[in-house]
């Protein structure tokens, strides 16, 4: 008895990557993550293209962290830097949602590369 996972339809794999995408914007690494631990090795396109929002996202979380310290550092002055941040999140996310719906790579731009 075989143990594999059917591969993904298109329109399943195009469904499942557009959704992690556009949910990073309200819950982070955590959507690509599911999509990508449950479906990776059913989707060459779904692995990809996941796999390039998860190290955004992770690479997000290091850019919060880095606007706190340079916030507290700079008293406060610096604080507009959670703002940039957000936004960008939530421009390349949609980026991403509307690239992949469409069947297109989506490479994230100013990830670092945490999963190879």
């Amino acid at each position: 008895m075989s143990n594999a996972q059917p591969k993904l339809s298109k329109v399943e794999e195009q469904n499942f990557t557009s959704l992690g995408n556009i949910l990073g914007i309200v819950i982070g690494f955590i959507s690509p993550l599911i999509f990508w631990l449950i479906y990776k090795d059913r989707s060459k396109f779904l692995d990809t293209n996941l796999k390039s929002a998860l190290n955004f996202q992770l690479t997000m979380i290091v850019a919060w962290v880095a606007a706190g310290i340079l916030t507290a550092v700079s008293f406060g002055i610096l604080s507009i830097l959670y703002v940039a941040i957000g936004v960008l999140i939530l421009i390349f996310c949609i980026l991403a949602f509307v690239k992949t719906r469409n069947g297109e790579d989506y490479k994230y731009p100013m990830s670092i590369p945490f999963i190879k």
